[in-house]
């Protein structure tokens, strides 16, 4: 299966110098909990995560209104393609232990989110494949499996 039959579209975004209060009404408005940030040409420059919004304010003590995406957002962003293959999404979960991919065309824009709960919705057609079953037991666990430090630290 392909990233583009699970992606969800169509994606809302939010630009860098946009005020974290505009993210955070999107993510109202449409539902969701993280947006792509895109340049002045809609170009992937990073994503923004509610959680980021509330450590962002919360961190720098100041009003959503007086800070801007860019300040809370992460970066590098991590994405994958359209034709991508699940697993490839999968992996690159895994690897890089986010929960969220944004979803780009050829030259870069963002036109999706595939996400970890997305590939999870796939349980039926799971049962009847045990390696798909496997990969995503792996990818949940990989993300979810806290390092040393994260652990020293809490």
């Amino acid at each position: 299966m392909r990233v583009k039959q699970l992606m969800n579209q169509p994606v809302r975004t939010c630009r860098r110098t946009d005020s974290l209060n505009r993210a955070a009404q999107l993510m109202w408005d449409y539902d969701c909990g993280v947006l792509p940030v895109v340049d002045d040409r809609g170009l992937l420059v990073g994503i923004i995560t509610d959680r980021d919004i509330c450590m962002g304010s919360y961190t720098q003590g100041r009003s959503l209104l007086e800070l801007v995406v860019e300040t809370a957002m992460a970066t590098p962003v991590f994405a994958c393609h359209l034709d991508d293959e699940i697993e490839t999404a999968e992996y690159m979960m895994s690897d890089k232990k986010v929960r969220r991919l944004p979803v780009v065309d050829a030259g870069g824009r963002p036109v999706g989110v595939i996400s970890l709960s997305d590939i999870a919705c796939m349980t039926p057609s799971l049962t009847q494949d045990v390696e798909a079953a496997r990969n995503f037991a792996e990818t949940y666990s990989a993300i979810c499996h806290r390092n040393k430090r994260q652990l020293a630290t809490t």
